[in-house]
Formats: structure tokens, C-alpha cells, sequence
């Protein structure tokens, strides 16, 4: 759904708070029906810090093993 104006606007800062509250970019775009590439956009736009892709959501990966 296209949004404009001040609508838009609302709908970024929202997108903004949740990433920022720890959401992904990819929940982000799935609950609101759009592309990754639109949100990561909005996200640029509104001057959110983006992490990196070890960001928050990687920190709990099994270590490699050991002597192998």
C-alpha cells in the first residue's frame, strides 16, 4: 500500500522505533507488506543507525567447534 504526505511520515517513524526496539529489517518489511530494499530505505531516510549483519540477532550462534 503506497502511502504520502504526513502518513508516510508516521509509518517511518514507526518503522524507525521498532528496528530501533531491536526488529529486524526483514519482520519490518513481512508485517507491513513490503520489500526489504523499501524499508531499509525508510529506515536510511529517517536517520536510523543500521546494524550490522552480526547485529543483535546473531549473537546466540553455536560456536564453531573445536579441533576439527
Amino acid at each position: 500500500m503506497k502511502t504520502s504526505g504526513a502518513e508516510r511520515a508516521e509509518e517511518r517513524a514507526a518503522l524507525k522505533a521498532a528496528y530501533e526496539a531491536g526488529a529486524s529489517i526483514r519482520t519490518l518489511a513481512a508485517a507491513g507488506a513490503h520489500s526489504y530494499g523499501y524499508v531499509r530505505d525508510a529506515l536510511i531516510e529517517t536517520g536510523a543507525q543500521l546494524r550490522g549483519r552480526d547485529g543483535p540477532s546473531n549473537r546466540n550462534q553455536v560456536p564453531p567447534l573445536q579441533g576439527r
